[in-house]
């Protein structure tokens, strides 16, 4: 299959080229030519814009850096939009904003072209070792077709839904990703002032609930996700944990302004007489905010 590749950076290269090591033909372009050399090298044929790339490929990817390059590389007068044929399938890698991909998407179809949103979760070495995870939102039969050209660049290739699916699953997991992570520097930065060490720190988290995933893999599915509140930990507990966590700031001088909101929606969720239920409640909190259920289809 002769394909195409745009954005050739520290994610779309080692992408590129585990089709190169699959026995595909592969046009590339990228704004630095010299981002290329190793696929150059490899056997991959350069092209001087996206609009000459989709000119020859019958599937085009991009991995671009966000946005604004994704919706200039594909809609601009050199871009993929002007070249590619009708018939052809366009592939996007980039971390996206759902909202742009639905309207590139439209815009496709109206060329006869199929389009894919297809972020993709591990990073610089995933892409290089191909131990990703390639989520994919489109039509269906467009992924089923696909499927065994994605199964070369990630172990894990997973069907979201309609176009546009796969990036809201993808900034969505990053969004609690970094969240998290500033939540753990919250409650390392008190540790340390507290005195413990930041080695013993990491390995008690590393090996307690939270660094064995307990919440996502058995806590969470067994709890909220099924709309299961008996308590396996209450309410009233959690709160309590939080309070300390936050009286342990106060006394060490540490901000904790994540652990403070958090406790406060505990607090809120004793206020409706929840404090038997397990903890996992409290996010139902949420839910009453956004005016949307959480529940898996098994529940």
């Amino acid at each position: 299959m002769r394909i195409g590749f745009i954005g050739v950076g520290h994610i779309g290269n080692p992408m590129a080229g585990q089709l190169l090591k699959a026995g595909h033909e592969l046009v590339v372009h990228d704004i630095r030519r010299e981002a290329a050399t190793n696929l150059l090298k490899g056997g991959a044929v350069w092209a001087d814009s996206p609009r000459a790339v989709a000119q020859q490929c019958e599937v085009v990817a991009t991995c671009l850096p966000g946005p604004p390059e994704m919706e200039t590389v594909v809609c601009g007068p050199e871009g993929i939009l002007p070249g590619i044929k009708p018939g052809a399938i366009y592939i996007d890698h980039t971390t996206n904003s759902p909202l742009l991909v639905r309207r590139v998407h439209a815009r496709l179809c109206e060329k006869g072209v199929a389009m894919l949103d297809a972020p993709v979760s591990g990073g610089m070495e995933g892409a290089q070792s191909r131990d990703l995870l390639v989520m994919m939102g489109g039509e269906e039969a467009i992924f089923q077709r696909c499927r065994p050209l994605l199964e070369t660049l990630g172990k894990r290739v997973l069907y979201t839904g309609g176009i546009g699916s796969a990036s809201v699953c993808k900034i969505l997991h990053n969004c609690a990703s970094f969240g998290l992570d500033l939540l753990l520097a919250e409650c390392w930065t008190t540790g340390v002032k507290a005195g413990v060490t930041a080695d013993t720190l990491f390995e008690v988290f590393s090996q307690a609930a939270l660094g064995q995933m307990m919440s996502l893999k058995v806590r969470l599915p067994g709890t909220y996700l099924r709309g299961d509140f008996e308590p396996r930990f209450a309410v009233k507990l959690a709160r309590k944990d939080l309070g300390l966590a936050t009286e342990l700031g106060r006394a060490y001088d540490v901000p904790m302004r994540l652990a403070a909101l958090a406790e406060q929606e505990y607090i809120e969720a004793l206020g409706r007489g929840w404090a038997e239920r397990d903890a996992s409640i409290a996010l139902t909190l949420q839910e009453e905010r956004a005016r949307a259920q959480v529940r898996r289809a098994d529940s």
